[in-house]
C-alpha cells in the first residue's frame, strides 16, 4: 500500500522553469493583489494614469500669474533692491558706534553672551561700505572672505535674468560648499572660546 503524496512528494520544477505566481480565481491577477495596483490585498492602490496633479491655491495661481506677466528684469530688481535696502540698514544704523546690546540685537548674544555664527555681519558690511576690510575682516572675517564670490554671483544671475549676459560661470563643488561650511562652525566655535589668541575673535 502507497500512501498519498505529502508536500516533499510534490513534484520539482525543472532546472531552469521560470516560477510562476498563480493566478487569482477571480480573475485580478496574482493571488494576494488588487486588480489595479500592485501591492496585497488591503493596501492602496494607484489608479490608472497614476494621481492627478493638485490644483494650485489661489495665491500660488497668483504668484504664478505675477512672474508670468512681469518683465524679465522685475525679479533682478526686486533683489537688487533687498540688497540695497540692506546696504542701507547698516549705513544708517552705524553698527560700528552702537552698544552690543543696543536693538535690535542678536537673541542668542543678549541671553547668553556668546557670538552666535552671524554676530558682526553687519558691521563687516559697514566696514566694508566705507573701504575699511582689515576692519570688517575683523568682525566677520569669512563674511568678508565670501563677500566677492556672492556678489559675482549675484551679478552673473541678475545679468542674465535681466539682460541676457553670459558670464563666466563660477563653478563651486559641493565639496568646497562643505569645506565653507565647516570652516564656519569651527570658526563660530573658536571665536567663543575664553583664551588667547581667540579673544580677539570676540566681538
Amino acid at each position: 500500500m502507497t500512501s498519498a503524496p505529502g508536500p516533499v512528494d510534490q513534484p520539482q520544477p525543472a532546472p531552469g522553469a521560470v516560477h510562476t505566481v498563480p493566478a487569482d480565481p477571480a480573475g485580478a491577477g496574482p493571488a494576494g493583489a488588487d486588480s489595479v495596483g500592485a501591492g496585497p490585498v488591503g493596501w492602496p492602490t494607484t489608479p490608472p494614469g497614476g494621481y492627478p496633479a493638485p490644483e494650485p491655491d489661489r495665491i500660488t495661481r497668483f504668484v504664478l500669474r505675477l512672474y508670468e506677466r512681469s518683465p524679465r528684469w522685475a525679479v533682478p530688481l526686486a533683489a537688487v533692491g533687498c540688497v540695497a535696502a540692506g546696504m542701507g540698514y547698516a549705513l544708517l544704523s552705524d553698527p560700528a558706534d552702537a552698544n552690543p546690546d543696543a536693538a535690535p540685537t542678536c537673541l542668542l548674544k543678549l541671553t547668553t553672551g556668546l557670538d552666535c555664527p552671524g554676530c558682526g555681519g553687519t558691521r563687516a558690511l559697514w566696514y566694508v561700505l566705507h573701504g575699511d576690510l582689515p576692519a570688517a575682516a575683523r568682525h566677520h572675517f569669512l563674511f568678508v572672505f565670501a563677500l566677492p564670490f556672492l556678489a559675482y554671483l549675484f551679478v552673473a544671475w541678475a545679468g542674465n535674468q535681466a539682460f541676457g549676459w553670459r558670464l563666466p560661470e563660477l563653478r563651486i563643488s559641493s565639496k568646497v560648499i562643505g569645506g565653507f561650511l565647516a570652516a564656519w562652525l569651527a570658526f563660530s566655535v573658536l571665536r567663543n572660546l575664553p583664551w588667547a589668541p581667540f579673544t580677539s575673535l570676540y566681538v
